[in-house]
Parts: structure tokens; sequence; C-alpha cells
């Protein structure tokens, strides 16, 4: 992930667009930034009158959880199952997840099956 552009860059830009009187085009040309990078700084700074940049990145929380987190673990001890059946089950829950999501809860939990022929 990249970094937010220096505090220091984002004063110079804005205040060649509000003090100088530059375009916002011009300014992201002067500066070597994206226009729409300007035009996002001087709103910023016209709104909120801070030019610090936003909150990035951040944990987003696992949807196998709570309930369903229970009900998914007493399931996959209880009897054989495939991950993609696992799937289809937790949309007949209300749940909806993608496969990748069960795998990586399987995985997580050790609950790997081995199939038998």
């Amino acid at each position: 992930m990249g970094k937010p552009y220096s505090m220091d860059l984002r004063t110079r830009v804005v205040a060649s667009v509000e003090q100088e009187g530059l375009s916002r085009r011009q300014a992201a040309e002067r500066y070597g930034v994206g226009i729409s990078t300007v035009i996002r700084w001087v709103r910023r700074l016209r709104e909120t009158n801070k030019l610090t940049p936003g909150k990035m990145g951040g944990h987003r929380p696992k949807k196998i959880a709570g309930e369903h987190r229970e009900w998914l673990l007493r399931r996959c001890r209880a009897a054989e199952f495939t991950l993609r059946g696992l799937v289809a089950e937790l949309g007949d829950h209300g749940l909806k997840v993608d496969y990748r999501s069960v795998w990586e809860f399987v995985h997580a939990e050790k609950l790997s099956h081995k199939k038998r022929r």
C-alpha cells in the first residue's frame, strides 16, 4: 500500500490554487500530482479546513463470526463436507459468503477433511 503525500506538498499545491490563482490542472502539472488529487485537497480544505490525509487501511472483521461460526464448527465436526456445500448451507442460514471465506475459516480452525474413496 502506498503512503499519503507529505503535508508540505499538500500545503504548497493548495496554496498555489488558493493564493496564486492557478487552476487545479496547472497546479497538478506543476507539482506532478493528479488533477483529481488537487481537486480533492482543495475541496477538503474548504469543507474541513484541514489538509491531513484520511485514515488508510484497517482491519476488516471476518464474516463468519458469532452464531454462524458456532453453527459451522458443529456442522464440520458432525459429518463430511465440501467447501462449496458449506457455502450453500451458509447461504440457506442467511449468511452470504464466498468460497475463499469458507476455505480460510476451515483452514484456520484446522477442520480439513480428507476424502475417502
